[in-house]
């Protein structure tokens, strides 16, 4: 009787590891650290939460961007977003077509949103406009 007991339980840690194992490697937040270590570009967002907000990492910088729902003429929709980056002192080497690759990433998820950055970037961004 105990041998089939400890079995079961065997079995059971088993089918445990193997759950808990292909949850860690489908989480997407893992995914967010992993391309932020290899200074990829992935954006972690949950569109149907617009309290949410969503986080993309580009070339080894971690952003942030808050949505703000609104109106257009067809439904109520994400209208504008402020991305900011979690640390400013890692944007040493980004350019401004760095920023405008982001920016067209974002628009894909938000084709109605407006985009604004936060300082340092927004001034960044008008100084190269001048």
């Amino acid at each position: 009787m105990i041998v089939y007991l400890i079995r079961i339980l065997l079995l059971a840690l088993f089918v445990f590891l193997i759950y808990a194992i292909i949850k860690y490697v489908f989480n997407p937040k893992r995914k967010l650290e992993l391309a932020h270590e290899q200074k990829n570009f992935y954006m972690l967002d949950k569109k149907e939460n617009i309290r949410k907000n969503f986080l993309l990492t580009y070339k080894g910088v971690l952003f942030e961007g808050e949505k703000y729902l609104g109106t257009t003429d067809k439904a109520f929709e994400v209208i504008s977003i402020f991305i900011f980056p979690k640390n400013t002192s890692k944007l040493q080497g980004l350019e401004k077509r760095d920023f405008e690759f982001i920016e067209k990433e974002v628009r894909r998820a938000y084709p109605n949103a407006i985009i604004d950055w936060k300082s340092p970037i927004k001034e960044f961004l008008k100084a190269e406009k001048s």
